[in-house]
């Protein structure tokens, strides 16, 4: 494998892992819902 092949891979798996924690964030961030309405209050912990 050449230098520059490796680097690309290097570089494809870094991008993978960075998009991984960005996920991981989101869901992390996303814990309580609060929903005001018609039909009152609503919370929805996740």
């Amino acid at each position: 494998m050449t230098r520059t092949a490796l680097l690309v891979v290097i570089a494809g798996l870094a991008v993978v892992a960075m998009v991984a924690a960005y996920m991981v964030y989101q869901d992390r961030q996303s814990g309580i819902s609060i929903q005001i309405d018609g039909h009152g209050v609503s919370i929805d912990g996740h």
